[in-house]
């Protein structure tokens, strides 16, 4: 099993993980940065050497303080040489503007990083999605895929914009300010280590617990933006059923879940930000109780005392600032697994490596012994033994779940059979150059989806150098025409979201124009004239007879007037075909076709 499937459809809302599955997921999360990081090494290089000659430059400071007081200050005072005193004040506010202004400047490379990686990251999602088979999209709900895109990149990007800088920074501080602790005092500085055994114990507490804390924050907000986007999408029938009261109760129960999950994570912070302010006190105090004692021995200058002190509380000023991190590094983990497992998804049905061309198709297609079960499961399509040849136009009838669907999008190659092989004019679809296939066949679905943009830019989806005249040489053949001419604009006309300017019948004949243009070989209609009322229907009808003459057809239609045009009719049951004729040999047969036509034909009395 790979990572991916750990993390997969299965597996995307659960919060725990075995030892084994949790390394898995660690592995691909930083496959994934890595790979990420790797090409932008100058950058990042630039910006370490920036933040460390920046750290280095105010970590200085104190030092410089204890040598004003204890040599610089008594040396005005008491011989009158002002000099060094100026010197430490000179390079005091000289490290110190370096300082401020290499802070500023590494603000800028962090951005650039920054940004660098989030467009990255959001580009290989996109294109890795449009690249996943249909067995994904069909498994996974579009919710979660805009979770991947928004939330979880957004908590990514919460943590390199801000999170890290502060990590960085309190790495470099600590580490620059232990480092001239020691050289101005070792005493002091052991204290600070000594210090450190229990910080590292609060530390990695909070490490575990927010680790669980987190990922469940955001399995919990997938399911939160699942709910939302659903109850959204499918708002009509949300309100023709009142589902109202129903969906609110479980949006309820969702958002208090999430609640209770943030709260969870608040609880540690309230153990934690007290920790570390309690150890950051007890350090100064010992350190402060100690260097007094040994000032009034006079085996310590008081501006080191001073300078110690300031170590101290530098220190452990940052490690507020780690904690932070921690808050959003946990959360970030939680959705960078999510990203990495969506992005380690193989597509179901692979390009070949090897491509056979077939730059111009005559439209034969040939089942042989295929077989097919959705995602390994029940047998759905079993032992099909099927030749349509050229130009020929075939209908499929049958009950709901006869497999009609599914012998479709075996052909439009949305799935690979489970064995036996679909072919076209005698190549195999899974060796046949993707560009030529989907050039070669289309298929229009009952579902006519329309993108944001004019009329004429839908029609044109298939060929978007497609002329105007052969645009509406398209549209005139369906019969769309006349109402995209009534339309505000025309071809020009704004479809707005998902088509909503127009009615589902005028999206369905806008598809067949876009179908049309692309002028497939095999043409596949899917339950498409269900949204067309009968006018617009009869005029599909006429233009179907004349555009599906030489060019292979399957049609799925329960209508059966749709039927009618078809060469050749195949009767389906439980994933077989159990009648194959013309639609009058099958009606003089008196079998099931006949029964169907018997039905609505008496429907239409």
């Amino acid at each position: 099993m790979s990572p991916a499937s750990v993390h997969g459809t299965s597996g995307e809302d659960r919060d725990q993980y075995t030892r084994e599955e949790s390394r898995a997921i660690r592995r691909r999360s930083l496959r994934l940065l890595g790979s990420i990081l790797r090409p932008l090494k100058g950058l990042i290089a630039l910006t370490a050497i920036v933040i460390v000659i920046s750290t280095a430059a105010r970590a200085v400071g104190p030092t410089l303080i204890a040598f004003g007081i204890d040599e610089a200050l008594p040396r005005a005072v008491n011989d009158g040489d002002w000099m060094p005193a100026v010197g430490i004040g000179l390079a005091f506010l000289v490290t110190g503007t370096l300082g401020s202004l290499l802070v500023g400047w590494y603000i800028v490379l962090i951005a650039r990083l920054t940004q660098a990686v989030m467009m990255e990251l959001r580009i290989r999602i996109f294109r890795h999605t449009q690249r996943l088979s249909l067995e994904f999209h069909e498994g996974y709900t579009s919710g979660r895929i805009i979770a991947r895109q928004t939330s979880d990149l957004e908590s990514i990007q919460e943590l390199l914009d801000g999170s890290l800088n502060e990590l960085i920074d309190a790495i470099l501080i600590g580490s620059f300010t232990l480092i001239m602790l020691f050289l101005i005092d070792w005493r002091s500085g052991l204290i600070l280590l000594g210090m450190g055994i229990p910080l590292v114990i609060l530390m990695r507490w909070f490490v575990v617990e927010s680790q669980k804390g987190f990922r469940a924050t955001r399995v919990v907000s997938a399911r939160l933006i699942v709910q939302f986007v659903e109850t959204m999408t499918g708002i009509r029938a949300v309100q023709a059923f009142r589902r109202e009261p129903r969906n609110r109760k479980e949006f309820g129960t969702v958002a208090e879940n999430y609640r209770q999950a943030n709260l969870r994570v608040f609880r540690l912070f309230g153990v934690l930000d007290p920790g570390l302010i309690l150890l950051a006190n007890v350090t100064i105090g010992v350190v402060l109780l100690w260097g007094a004692l040994r000032v009034a021995d006079g085996a310590l200058a008081i501006g080191v005392l001073l300078a110690a002190v300031l170590y101290v509380r530098n220190f452990f000023g940052p490690i507020e600032e780690v904690a932070m991190f921690l808050n959003s590094y946990q959360s970030a983990t939680a959705a960078l697994e999510k990203v990495s497992g969506v992005l380690e998804e193989d597509p179901t049905v692979r390009d070949p490596e090897a491509p056979t061309p077939l730059p111009a198709a005559r439209g034969e297609l040939e089942f042989d012994g295929v077989s097919f079960g959705y995602g390994g499961g029940r047998t759905v399509l079993a032992d099909c033994d099927l030749v349509i040849p050229a130009g020929q136009t075939v209908a499929l009838v049958g009950t709901t779940g006869a497999g009609k669907s599914t012998l479709a999008k075996l052909v439009a190659r949305f799935y690979d059979p489970t064995t036996g092989v679909v072919s076209l004019d005698g190549v195999d679809l899974r060796e046949l150059d993707p560009a030529d296939l989907r050039r070669a066949i289309v298929m229009v679905t009952q579902e006519a989806y329309l993108f944001s943009g004019t009329v004429a830019d839908n029609i044109a989806l298939g060929r978007p150098d497609a002329s105007a005249e052969e645009i509406r040489a398209a549209a005139r053949a369906v019969g769309a025409d006349a109402f995209i001419e009534a339309l505000p604009d025309g071809y020009d006309t704004d479809v707005n979201k998902r088509g909503g300017r127009v009615s589902a019948g005028q999206r369905q004949l806008i598809s067949f124009a876009r179908a049309f243009l692309a002028d497939p070989r095999v043409l596949i209609l899917d339950e498409a004239t269900a949204s067309l009322d009968l006018p617009s229907e009869r005029l599909v009808q006429d233009a179907l007879q004349r555009l599906l003459a030489d060019r292979t057809a399957i049609i799925i239609a329960h209508r059966l007037s749709t039927v009618a045009i078809a060469d050749r009719v195949l009767v389906m049951e439980h994933g077989r075909v159990v009648e194959d004729g013309s639609p009058a040999e099958l009606i003089a047969a008196g079998g099931r076709y006949a029964a169907l036509n018997a039905g609505w034909e008496a429907s239409q009395a």
